[in-house]
């Protein structure tokens, strides 16, 4: 999606920046997983149909981001600057699982909580009940 969703794409204020990390990692877990034949489609995938891609995955940089801040742009609510933490879920699966926060009476925050608000199910009126 960060390579190929216009959309996407358009959510990160410094997608050059998300780009680089999103190439770094996918590096380091092509060295965990080097006969990975999903993961070489996938390459080979986004170095042909992805311009800004090549030239990132030639430079062969590894890195690993665990934790740092977001800054994005959200149709509905706009600029967010989230903090996140990647973090390793154990076990041989290797998934991991990210949370994003904000800071506590930042305009993020409000931000969220009108996303919140705009996803949530209706409130059930307590009087009414339920046959």
């Amino acid at each position: 999606m960060l390579f190929l969703d216009e959309q996407y794409q358009q959510l990160f204020t410094n997608w050059n920046e998300e780009a680089q990390l999103g190439v770094a990692s996918l590096r380091l877990v092509a060295g965990r997983h080097p006969h990975d034949r999903s993961l070489a489609e996938l390459v080979g995938q986004l170095t042909m149909n992805c311009g800004e891609f090549a030239p990132l995955w030639a430079r062969h940089p590894v890195r690993t981001c665990t934790s740092g801040v977001k800054h994005l742009r959200h149709p509905l609510v706009g600029a967010m600057d989230l903090g996140f933490e990647n973090l390793v879920i154990p076990g041989p699966s290797g998934q991991r699982l990210i949370a994003y926060t904000a800071e506590p009476g930042s305009p993020s925050e409000a931000a969220l909580r009108i996303l919140g608000s705009a996803t949530a199910p209706p409130a059930q009126d307590p009087t009414v009940t339920r046959s």
